[in-house]
């Protein structure tokens, strides 16, 4: 099942089940802290109250698939092949994990605003948890998922690496930079894979050019881990998103950053493709 956060017209944004055999959403009455703990726990479409009538797919904007009132936690240095190609590093002791502005994101076919202050916008296809219920049971932290869902963790990086001397990385100026980052187009529920952390290629491309392809089978720390980690510090709620790292082939390694005009596409099997343009730069 495709779970979608939408809004009509520039209305009031809204939770829709996507129906894309009839090219149409179908509303979902009710708050997603009411539903979405019965979805993630197995009750399916059943636990579901559906508006009477369907929207058309060409009437709705697909926004960010997680509510302003939730936390986006990043998880990072997750793939070894990353850390070793594109930063020249070993995997760290234990997960490594922050937080994202909300301001930060972006729908799955909404312009990359280029940041005023980088010269080096650079592109991280990732595998996205969605967190449905405030339960979480550290013996089995993929009870309390939702889904899976697309995200492109665009960072600066000449901001991150812009930390003070023996302070350490900014991760805020490099990470939360207003309107960069892709999390759509909608959510599959965690029913539609195998059971456990998911294993799947992702894939991102720049004007067609593919630059990461990887699979999240290659992860580290799978998603549970992830989020008995972080769950652990800072605990999560209904409706948190989690980044879960990105595959090596980002710019900070190739030196191909990303510019004004590029098509950026980033792509995970059994979910769906972002398709953000990059702005023009000084937005």
């Amino acid at each position: 099942m495709k779970l979608a956060r939408c809004s009509l017209n520039g209305g009031k944004p809204f939770w829709a089940v996507v129906d894309l055999e009839h090219d149409e959403v179908n509303p979902i009455l009710g708050d997603f802290q009411e539903w979405a703990p019965r979805v993630a726990g197995g009750a399916g479409i059943s636990a579901l109250s559906l508006a009477a009538k369907p929207v058309a797919m060409a009437d709705i904007v697909l926004l960010p698939p997680v509510d302003p009132t939730n936390r986006v936690v990043v998880a990072g240095a997750n793939y070894l092949a990353h850390l070793q190609d594109d930063f020249g590093l070993d995997t760290p002791l234990q997960p490594f994990a922050f937080l994202k502005a909300y301001g930060a994101l972006i729908g799955a076919n909404d312009p990359i605003r280029y940041p005023p202050l980088t010269k080096e916008l650079d592109h991280e296809v990732e595998l996205v948890a969605v967190i449905g219920s405030s339960q979480i049971d550290l013996q089995n932290p993929l009870a309390c998922v939702l889904g899976y869902t697309v995200g492109n963790d665009v960072s600066a990086r000449d901001l991150q690496r812009s930390g003070p001397k023996g302070i350490g990385m900014d991760l805020f100026s490099a990470k939360s930079q207003d309107r960069t980052t892709g999390v759509g187009p909608w959510i599959v529920t965690k029913d539609e894979f195998p059971q456990g952390s998911p294993k799947l290629r992702l894939t991102l491309a720049v004007n067609g050019e593919v630059r990461q392809d990887g699979t999240t089978a290659d992860m580290t720390w799978d998603v549970g881990e992830l989020i008995a980690f972080v769950h652990a510090r800072s605990s999560f709620a209904c409706g948190d998103i989690l980044f879960t790292g990105s595959p090596a082939g980002v710019g900070m390694g190739t030196g191909r950053f990303l510019s004004p005009g590029d098509v950026v596409e980033a792509s995970i099997e059994g979910i769906g493709t972002l398709r953000n343009v990059v702005s023009e730069e000084n937005v």
